[in-house]
């Protein structure tokens, strides 16, 4: 090996040497011609044998590059065709050059030669092969396994022409996907199950039915469980916690919780309809964090009337069922410790801002003139936030802007900013949805917020605020802050237009008491008017011109017919207020036989605002939810941003048709 390198060192400088050997040469032929000539010829000689050698040498080197060359073509060839994994090569149209024996035994043997390759392998790009040059497909489906298919794209030049050919080989991930589907089938779930009115339903019957009731109604919650493989245990009257796979969560899903129909339709002798809440919690990375998923979920569940399950995958929910009328159930206790609690906050905080929803109505604005009062009875400087008056409170307006004490009540949203401070309390009234409010951005700026609403719950909450005051069996807004003002109080100091103000929004969220009305709802009602609210100017609040009470007519009267039972109708282009013709328009056509449900739509500044209504066999929360919207189960509305009325008409059409397939499930 040592003499192999000096050769090849040696011969590297041949011409080199034979260079200083010509020299001399020269140099002895100068002092002996002799011994010159004698130089020359050897001189000559070592040149020919020089040039001979490496010559031959060139020939040697061409054959070893030619043996070696079809040796690694013979080597790549046996090396593709015994490849353990598929391959094939197809051209730029996407038919089958060539594939090896183990791409043909995924297709037991079938001759594909020829064929195009979209017919055996979906979901291969080949237009994104060409642009790329190289190119991975993932989970590519084959007769039951799932292949990555990897794919280089080859330019070869022959003689004149030039072509692509494409060569694909495939990966079996069959075993991975078997692996990750049932780690994701055996994830463990939690989920919380709680009868919504237990207590109710006990106080409703006789003493000797109430064993029939409860051991009924754990019967089927168990029963249920054991269908679905699952563990409960029952950790207090009418509470249960529930353990089972993401694969019984998924079979509970497509049956959409049936256990809800099932406990409501027990009758053992109870007058009230049994309902129950499921709060589930998913994809949790701790058990701790899987319950705390519950819980929130439950919450929800209740936030929204409760019958029914929301589901609680990390930030996304689901909900399923809640299309029955909530039953009331809130207790005069939790008013009475809210206001308590509400009473320490005020007094504690620097000033108070009030803020309501967009486009306020009655309910939103006669809520904020309570909580106002509220703060001027403890002697704290309060704003509520309204930036343009919109027809449905343009008559309250007026008569406010005649009282010297609202002057500097209400700021724009500008003023309001400028005017919070981390020590402001900050009070949201009939929306607890951030971006439906009058000013997002207050919600930044104190960490002192407190939400009272009555609207059933929906995905988007404030989720950071001091104290959560929503009650969905609540008729409106205006009820719970009535209540509030009782029991802050010994002795309410309330003026007359602010308790008008409040019995408006009541009569206008309960339709003059005919809507989620409740014995509390004529308790704050007759509380108001004790206090000094005239029935008489109230109903004046709601009076409307000429011009809007025939727009009303019309929208009526062109209102067509959907499902048999349920009206869609338009507002005029030409209206003068037609989101408040919108609601109006929907009421009125619940008054006409045979309709159970309304839509009314109008276009304001280039968005849809949909108003629907509803007797209570539909529910048109869960509706008006698929377009973002939410309310009640007989009252919600909707914004679309951007759409005609036409596209938004077929929106709705298509929301509802998916309600009645869910309803039919």
């Amino acid at each position: 090996m040592k003499l192999r390198k000096f050769s090849g060192a040696f011969a590297k400088d041949t011409n080199l040497y034979l260079w200083i050997i010509a020299v001399s040469v020269l140099i002895m032929g100068l002092y002996d011609y002799r011994l010159g000539l004698a130089g020359i010829l050897v001189l000559l000689y070592l040149v020919i044998h020089n040039m001979r050698t490496a010559t031959r040498n060139k020939e040697e080197l061409r054959h070893y590059i030619e043996n070696l060359s079809e040796s690694v073509d013979i080597a790549t060839k046996n090396a593709i065709l015994n490849i353990p994994f598929p391959l094939v090569i197809v051209d730029e149209e996407g038919f089958i050059n060539w594939y090896n024996m183990t791409f043909s035994n995924l297709f037991q043997g079938e001759y594909i030669l020829d064929k195009r390759l979209s017919s055996y392998l979906n979901g291969v790009d080949l237009g994104r092969v060409l642009k790329n040059g190289i190119e991975e497909f993932k989970y590519i489906s084959i007769k039951d396994r799932y292949y990555d298919v990897y794919c280089n794209l080859i330019n070869l030049k022959e003689s004149s022409t030039e072509r692509n050919i494409i060569i694909m080989y495939l990966i079996d991930k069959t075993d991975y996907i078997e692996i990750k589907n049932r780690y994701h089938d055996e994830r463990t779930i939690i989920a919380l199950l709680q009868i919504d009115n237990y207590e109710e339903v006990l106080k409703d019957i006789d003493e000797l039915a109430k064993p029939a009731v409860i051991a009924e109604i754990d019967r089927r919650i168990k029963a249920w469980s054991s269908s679905n493989n699952s563990s409960i245990q029952k950790y207090s009257n009418g509470e249960y916690i529930l353990h089972f796979t993401h694969r019984q969560l998924t079979e509970m899903e497509e049956k959409r919780f049936d256990i809800l129909d099932s406990i409501r339709e027990i009758s053992s002798g109870n007058r009230i309809p049994i309902t129950i809440s499921i709060g589930v919690g998913v994809n949790g990375k701790t058990i701790a964090e899987l319950q705390k998923f519950s819980h929130s979920a439950m919450d929800i569940a209740l936030g929204r009337g409760g019958d029914q399950a929301v589901v609680k995958n990390n930030d996304k929910l689901s909900f399923y069922g809640g299309k029955t009328k909530a039953v009331e159930k809130r207790t005069r206790v939790k008013a009475r410790v809210i206001a308590y609690a509400l009473k320490q906050l005020i007094e504690q905080s620097d000033n108070v801002i009030i803020l309501g929803h967009e486009m306020p109505d009655l309910d939103c604005l006669g809520s904020a003139l309570g909580i106002y009062r509220c703060c001027r009875n403890l002697n704290k400087d309060a704003n509520i936030v309204l930036n343009k008056v919109n027809a449905a409170i343009a008559n309250l307006w007026n008569v406010l802007e005649e009282d010297e004490e609202y002057k500097n009540a209400f700021v724009g949203s500008q003023e309001a900013i400028q005017n919070c401070t981390r020590n402001t309390l900050l009070v949201v009234v009939d929306v607890h949805r951030p971006g439906f409010t009058e000013c997002k951005q207050l919600l930044e700026k104190t960490e002192k917020i407190v939400v009272i609403d009555h609207h059933r719950r929906g995905t988007e909450f404030i989720d950071n605020a001091v104290i959560t005051y929503i009650e969905p069996y609540a008729s409106s807004t205006s009820e719970l802050v009535t209540e509030i003002l009782q029991y802050m109080f010994e002795k309410s100091k309330i003026k007359q237009i602010e308790a008008e103000a409040l019995l408006a929004g009541i009569f206008i969220d309960t339709k003059n008491f005919s809507f989620q009305t409740g014995v509390r709802t004529f308790e704050a009602a007759s509380f108001l008017r004790r206090v000094g609210a005239d029935t008489t100017l109230t109903r004046q609040l709601f009076q409307d011109d000429m011009e809007t009470f025939l727009t009303r007519a019309d929208v009526v009267k062109s209102a067509t017919m959907f499902k048999g039972n349920i009206a869609i109708s338009t507002i005029p282009h030409h209206a003068k207020y037609p989101a408040l013709v919108a609601a109006q328009a929907a009421d009125e056509l619940l008054n006409i036989k045979g309709i159970n449900a309304s839509f009314v739509l109008s276009q304001v500044n280039g968005d849809v605002f949909i108003s629907g209504r509803s007797l209570g066999d539909i529910n048109v929360q869960i509706v008006l939810e698929k377009l973002g919207g939410g309310g009640h189960l007989t009252v919600a509305g909707a914004q679309l941003p951007g759409i005609s009325i036409e596209e938004s008409i077929n929106k709705v059409k298509a929301a509802i048709e998916e309600y009645l397939r869910e309803g039919e499930k």
